[in-house]
């Protein structure tokens, strides 16, 4: 790294002058992102994928729905309601946007005394929705008791809500975080070049992911993450830079500061970015479209935060010069390391009391782990305030059966499905289906037709009359050599024996090919994506810090203890979680957990999370390697960095933190989770686990095999 400032010396102004530019141009298309995102990003290719599209091209299943939910007014009479329902669906009719409009005008089902829901149906796949949903809205906006809802509405409403969320979490963060950059620093330069480069950061990563979206779907919720990752670690690394440099610049000039400080703070930031990255990248592997999406998020502003760090900062930071120091508000050249020492020295004086007591802290946080309830984000992840979210849920509760839900099974064969081998095969499958206890129905040619037996709907089907009036009952079913199968279940699709059947059933040898679809399908595909990835993610993640850790160190304990306690913590925080959310405690509305959470979270933090660790171990071998003095090099490497440490943790958990204030649930709990991670490790972990750990285990936290043991110079210190 020693070429890199003389680099950034040299072309400094170039080097700032290409950072101004690429902000500019990737401005222009960050604006373009919102409009790019669509879906909540749960999809997976296999079974369902297939089957959706079969029931789409060949079954004529719509596209698209938009609900349309009809309240009757107070002093509204029954045919001023209905009326009021007639007029607002021909109007909707008129804009040419339907394929088909289910009106409870002639279904009653889609009718109850107050309320009704029409169904408008949408087949065109290249279809603008939300052109499409702005049309529809400008129909019913001034009347009352109408609202639109549906998947693609809510999806629209979520990107709304999502912006808005984004703004709202700057206004918060932002302000709080400068006032911890002031209280670090001192001065309002120093203090708003972090600012700068977080903002650099969001706006050239938005710009690249608007490119990256032109060839992959991205999801909604990137809106949201990609700047929370991005904005607190550009503002942590800079935090780092800056500390290290200003102590530098104090002993020698800038060119050499500079130098230092890329080779120590510089080194830190990498590791982070690496451990991070391995983190994020290692969420790839699941086959699901939002990990792969919030991993290619991260991974971009990570890349951009580290660059900005390691070129745009210095350049910045040479330029200004001793101005650095300039508007200062604050003093905070103050030595309060003697504080951090007697903290450290209190600690260390009682190891077995504070290691039995910050244990029990965290696995007393462990325990509602075991009741941890996941789901796949819907309707639910809106604010209760949103009318599409209002509107769903009336029709859910007033119109849609509880514990029930429906398995889509598409079968194919050769030969065709309307002669008498093919309607004994279809009955073979019906009953074998029927024969499971979930099972309350599957529709088929016979449960429509009547006809039990496939004689006799083979008889029928070769005269004339008979095939004529049996046609209704074929057409829905059967088309060329695909046979479509509802099958109606009395458990609900999120249920674990609707996974089950929806799982046996795909893995069972059928007679012909079969695929199942529909929402347990779904449920199932994406469960088992996760569960099944979940083993292979822990492994690349814990086995790569582990070796990055010793390598680091030249120790084998260290490493250990390092992701023993990040598990305990993470895991800690997981249960915290619990509590606050299915338990809706401290004013939290009551819910279950996100599907993305757990794996997001602690792919992230644990990256994060050993930014500090090597922070601080470093110093602390630092110490150690001059003066053999295991106990010693512990208090003296608390006491240098815990400040820096404490604030950078402050940062961060300001900027994640400050999304619990929004309203879409996923980002609300992704927030609190990534703020309440990072807290419980900057302080149970390490102020009280380490130090307390360090001194029980002395020099063998330095044991390493691979090479004699560090020469101890007792007579030495720092």
């Amino acid at each position: 790294m020693r070429n890199i400032p003389s680099f950034l010396v040299r072309f400094h102004k170039v080097i700032l002058f290409l950072w101004l530019a690429a902000a500019i141009i990737m401005g222009v298309f960050a604006t373009k992102l919102p409009s790019m995102l669509e879906g909540d990003g749960f999809r997976t290719d296999g079974e369902y994928e297939q089957v959706q599209k079969d029931l789409t091209d060949t079954f004529d299943f719509p596209e698209s729905t938009i609900m349309v939910l009809f309240e009757k007014e107070k002093k509204e009479s029954k045919a001023a309601f209905e009326d009021k329902i007639g007029y607002t669906l021909t109007e909707i009719k008129k804009l040419g946007l339907a394929s088909a409009i289910e009106s409870p005008l002639d279904n009653t089902s889609l009718m109850k005394k107050d309320t009704a829901y029409a169904m408008i149906h949408i087949d065109d796949k290249t279809a603008e929705m939300p052109a499409i949903i702005s049309d529809i809205k400008k129909q019913v906006k001034e009347k009352e008791g109408i609202t639109l809802t549906g998947g693609p509405v809510i999806s629209e409403d979520i990107n709304k809500a999502s912006q808005d969320d984004l703004k709202q979490a700057e206004l918060i963060g932002l302000p709080v975080a400068l006032l911890v950059l002031l209280l670090s620093f001192g001065t309002l330069t120093a203090s708003i070049l972090p600012l700068i480069v977080g903002g650099i950061t969001i706006v050239i990563g938005f710009g690249l992911l608007t490119f990256i979206g032109k060839e992959v779907e991205l999801a909604i919720f990137i809106l949201n993450i990609a700047p929370m990752v991005g904005l607190a670690l550009s503002i942590d690394f800079s935090l780092l830079f800056i500390n290290r440099y200003k102590e530098e610049f104090q002993k020698q000039p800038k060119t050499e500061a500079l130098i230092v400080t890329i080779n120590t703070a510089g080194h830190s930031i990498l590791f982070s970015a690496v451990c991070v990255f391995i983190g994020l990248g290692s969420m790839m592997l699941i086959d699901v479209d939002i990990f792969k999406n919030v991993a290619i998020g991260g991974m971009v502003v990570i890349a951009i935060a580290v660059l900005g760090s390691l070129t745009l900062l210095p350049a910045l930071l040479y330029i200004l010069d001793d101005r650095i120091y300039k508007w200062r508000i604050l003093r905070t050249d103050k030595d309060n390391s003697g504080r951090w020492r007697a903290f450290a020295s209190m600690v260390m004086k009682r190891p077995v009391l504070i290691t039995i007591a910050a244990t029990a802290i965290l696995i007393a946080g462990v325990m509602p782990v075991q009741d941890m309830k996941l789901s796949i984000p819907t309707a639910d992840s809106l604010p209760k305030t949103f009318d599409s979210r209002i509107a769903y849920e009336k029709i859910e509760r007033d119109f849609m059966q509880r514990n029930k839900s429906i398995l889509y099974a598409v079968a194919e064969r050769k030969d065709g499905w309307l002669d008498e081998a093919g309607l004994e095969q279809m009955k073979g499958l019906i009953d074998s289906f029927l024969s499971e206890k979930e099972v309350n129905e599957a529709e088929s040619i016979f449960s429509i037709s009547k006809l039990s037996e496939p004689q006799q709907v083979a008889a029928a089907l070769e005269q004339p009359q008979m095939k004529a009036k049996l046609e209704p009952a074929v057409q829905p079913f059967v088309r060329g050599d695909k046979l479509l199968i509802p099958i109606h279940l009395n458990v609900e699709a999120n249920s674990d024996a609707a996974q089950r059947l929806a799982r046996e059933w795909s893995e069972e040898d059928w007679p012909v090919n079969i695929q199942f679809g529909g929402q347990p399908k779904f449920n199932q595909e994406i469960y088992d994506e996760i569960f099944d990835k979940i083993g292979p993610i822990l492994a690349i993640i814990l086995s790569s810090t582990f070796i990055i850790l010793m390598f680091a160190f030249r120790s084998i304990i260290i490493p250990l203890k390092a992701i023993l306690m990040n598990v305990l913590g993470l895991t800690s925080t997981f249960g915290i979680l619990v509590w606050l959310f299915q338990g809706g405690h401290l004013g939290l509305h009551e819910m279950d957990i996100s599907l993305i959470l757990p794996v997001l979270v602690f792919s992230l933090v644990f990256g994060l999370s050993m930014d500090y660790e090597v922070f601080l171990i470093s110093r602390i071998r630092e110490y150690y390697l001059n003066t053999g003095d295991n106990t010693k090099s512990t208090v003296e490497g608390l006491a240098s960095t815990s400040r820096v440490i404490t604030a950078a943790a402050l940062i961060m958990i300001v900027i994640t933190g400050a999304f619990a204030f929004t309203g879409v649930v996923p980002v609300k709990q992704i927030g609190i989770g990534i703020a309440l991670a990072i807290a419980i490790d900057a302080t149970i972990i390490r102020l009280l686990l380490v130090p307390s750990l360090m001194k029980l285990l002395g020099d063998w936290n330095w044991w390493y095999p691979f090479r004699a043991k560090a020469a101890k110079k007792p007579n030495e210190h720092v």
